[in-house]
């Protein structure tokens, strides 16, 4: 669908973008707004919203992992949920099977925050992965057909 395609790559930063989309469409305001609508109840989309640097902003973070055992999969997940600057969490088919992002306002507080994590989890092995590099953060899908 052209407005998928659109919204990933040139969504328009004004008061009104659900008419500057519906014009590109040749569309009615409402009608965008309803497809957007479809496409979050369908599952299309999980959410509509920016993506900032969270680095020019002056945050830092981390990605972690954990070995969790496996019938203690939700209770983890749900205590490092619970977490503000926990961005993401996966579950993986490794020895370390959960994986985290935690995003906070200092290096100080990564350190604080795991300290914690680990206390409310139990568990005292989480692996931290600093990156050193980033090479690509952005993906996009072409979405024709949908």
């Amino acid at each position: 669908m052209d407005l998928l395609n659109i919204m990933q790559n040139d969504f328009p930063i004004e008061s009104r973008p659900f008419l500057t989309l519906a014009n590109k469409l040749d569309m009615t305001e409402e009608e965008v707004i309803e497809l957007i609508k479809k496409f979050k109840e369908s599952g299309y989309i999980r959410r509509l919203g920016g993506v900032f640097d969270s680095g020019k902003l002056g945050y830092t973070s981390t990605l972690c992992a954990v070995e969790v055992p496996e019938e203690r999969v939700e209770e983890v997940a749900s205590i490092i949920n619970g977490y503000s600057g926990v961005t993401h969490n996966y579950l993986r088919m490794h020895k370390y099977n959960m994986w985290f992002t935690l995003t906070v306002s200092t290096s100080e507080s990564i350190e604080h925050t795991l300290e914690e994590i680990k206390n409310s989890i139990k568990i005292n092995n989480i692996l931290v992965l600093n990156s050193l590099n980033t090479f690509k953060i952005k993906v996009n899908f072409n979405v024709e057909g949908v």
